[in-house]
């Protein structure tokens, strides 16, 4: 028989009331810990089982041992007369259990307790971990920076750690020991190194649950989200509707003076996040998607699911965005294949007036056609606004010597004499 310390039973005790692991469950792990323990120090007995006070701490090594006439066995056998003073009504071939403690098992038992316990203490919290965290796969928790491993952050969630992988990470945040950060679970993993829980600030639905815990809107269903695009630590785009007539979704989820989305912006650490009103109608969403760029033009192609946009000159820089952002996201938003060029219409019917403008003059007047477009782009249109042009402005806009100035300036005059006399002999 042996007794284990007081320590050992006020460790049952703490771990029960502080850890909430039962009392049982530890127990458990000594008896088989103890159990191989036994073998080792008593042999392979029949039977062999150890039993532990719960209150005492007292542990014993039992043996059912095999009564017989002639003991040639015994760690399994035990004598009659030995056996009837255990239990007076044994007989041969009967089983009496005995105890068969080692005298020099205390040692043995109190290291070896240890060691299971701490063990089962693991493995437990393990468990204990997947079972609280199974069904939480899409909340947000907040924990502390704890260390790092690798690229990997470790984030202290209380009683539990977090993992946030680098791929989790936003690219644009620095991450140290002591940062309070708040992640998105994505998801809890039992593998073989036990319960993992993989934490996000990258993914799109980080935004999602923000919005949702900013949004009474959104958390009671009168505003949906339809949509997130996003690319971590630069942009977001998400599109939400209402099918309440009197409720406007971007309004709801921008809230009063913008004091909602800036607390999601704050704690995506001025991510820009566009807010989008999502239609049905594809043409209405794109161009909705595409703000605040306007677009002149857009052209579908269903069997390719892709949309040929124009915009103006101006407004280029704008659609497509920082590094491709608006219209990649734009793309991923709305499921179709973005591609936006500049708008050539307003350009191309400039050049034909110019050209034609161009063309008339150097029909009437003794110069190329190129200087006749040189005219035209000076503001000298027709022979009419020529006329007001003396000979050292054409010197001054053609780079012509004097004499080729004045046989122009003698033509432009001369035309116009001949339409007044036109004009005259009409009358």
């Amino acid at each position: 028989m042996f007794f284990m310390n007081a320590e050992f039973i006020t460790m049952l005790d703490y771990l029960e009331r502080e850890r909430g692991i039962k009392r049982e469950i530890l127990l458990e792990a000594v008896s088989s810990a103890l159990l191989s323990a036994s073998k080792k120090s008593v042999g392979a007995s029949r039977d062999l089982r150890i039993d532990i006070n719960p209150k005492t701490g007292e542990i014993r090594a039992l043996a059912n041992l095999l009564v017989v006439d002639n003991v040639q066995n015994p760690q399994d056998e035990i004598a009659l007369t030995k056996a009837r003073r255990i239990k007076p009504e044994a007989k041969v071939g009967d089983t009496v259990e005995m105890e068969v403690t080692p005298k020099n098992f205390g040692r043995i038992a109190a290291q070896t307790a240890k060691q299971a316990m701490m063990q089962r203490i693991r493995q437990v919290e393990k468990e204990m971990i997947y079972e609280e965290f199974k069904d939480r796969a899409g909340e947000i928790v907040s924990g502390t920076v704890r260390r790092f491993d690798r690229s990997d952050v470790i984030l202290d969630l209380g009683k539990f750690e977090a993992i946030m992988p680098q791929r989790e990470h936003v690219v644009v945040e620095d991450y140290n020991v002591g940062d309070r950060l708040r992640a998105y679970v994505v998801a809890v993993e039992n593998g073989i190194r036990g319960p993992e829980i993989i934490v996000s600030r990258s993914h799109p639905n980080f935004v999602r649950r923000l919005f949702e815990m900013e949004v009474s809107e959104i958390a009671d269903g009168t505003v949906e989200i339809r949509g997130i695009a996003r690319e971590a630590g630069y942009r977001t785009k998400i599109a939400v509707w209402s099918g309440n007539e009197k409720v406007d979704p971007v309004g709801a989820c921008v809230g009063m003076r913008g004091s909602r989305v800036k607390n999601i912006v704050r704690e995506l650490n001025n991510e820009k996040v566009d807010i989008i009103r999502w239609s049905s109608d594809r043409k209405d969403f794109i161009l909705e998607a595409l703000k605040p760029a306007k677009v002149k033009n857009l052209t579908f192609d269903p069997e390719k699911k892709s949309v040929q946009i124009s915009v103006d000159e101006d407004q280029l820089s704008l659609a497509i965005g920082k590094k491709g952002q608006n219209a990649r996201l734009t793309s991923r938003l709305t499921g179709w294949e973005i591609n936006i060029d500049k708008d050539t219409s307003a350009t191309t019917a400039v050049e034909q007036k110019v050209a034609q403008a161009a063309q008339t003059l150097s029909a009437a007047l003794p110069i190329s056609e190129e200087q006749a477009v040189t005219l035209v782009k000076s503001g000298f249109t027709n022979l009419e606004g020529l006329r007001d042009a003396d000979v050292q402005d054409l010197i001054d806009i053609l780079g012509v010597e004097e004499a080729k100035a004045s046989e122009i300036h003698e033509a432009v005059q001369k035309q116009g004499d001949e339409e007044k006399i036109g004009s005259a002999q009409s009358a």
